[in-house]
């Protein structure tokens, strides 16, 4: 989106496409790593189709008081296994959208309805290179903010679906 700042990571993991598409759709799967570290998944739902979601719940660790946030994934292009485009929703448990505010962000920028996109490229021999990007922050913080908790995400589906590569992921964690 023009005038927003937008997150771009690239993250290279050691398991075919498929895995990696499973662990973007399958709730099973995102339950192991949705939330950043400390954080879990409870709930996952999918209905993976154009006009479909995927809802998610995130708990955060006692320390932080284990509050819960929820959010819709809700689908409006894909290309099973190797695209998928969605609007991210911020939502109380009920599934009602609810402003960022509400859910308890506290970065001003963050956008009501965020436009993301994942796109998963074959490396050959087992290997996938997942692109992602979520357009529409209104400040560099949130925009940071943002990265650093889907870095940490990226991190525990790599436990899950397979180690990245030495040397896949760049040390700005973007491309």
């Amino acid at each position: 989106m023009a005038g927003t700042f937008d997150v771009e990571v690239s993250r290279d993991f050691a398991a075919p496409v498929e895995r990696v598409w499973a662990a973007w759709t399958e709730p099973a799967d995102l339950r192991r790593w949705w939330g950043p570290a400390g954080f879990t998944c409870p709930r996952a739902e999918a209905d993976v189709r154009v006009g479909g979601r995927i809802a998610v719940t995130m708990r955060a660790p006692e320390e932080w008081g284990g509050f819960e946030q929820h959010s819709t994934w809700t689908i409006t292009d894909l290309d099973a296994p190797r695209h998928l485009r969605y609007v991210f929703t911020f939502t109380d448990a009920a599934g009602t959208a609810i402003t960022p505010e509400q859910a308890g962000i506290p970065a001003e920028g963050v956008p009501e309805r965020g436009e993301h996109e994942v796109r998963l490229e074959d490396l050959g021999e087992g290997r996938t290179r997942l692109h992602m990007r979520e357009a529409g922050y209104g400040t560099s913080e949130s925009r940071d903010m943002s990265r650093a908790g889907l870095e940490q995400c990226l991190d525990k589906m790599a436990a899950l679906v397979g180690r990245p590569d030495d040397g896949a992921r760049d040390p700005g964690g973007h491309e």
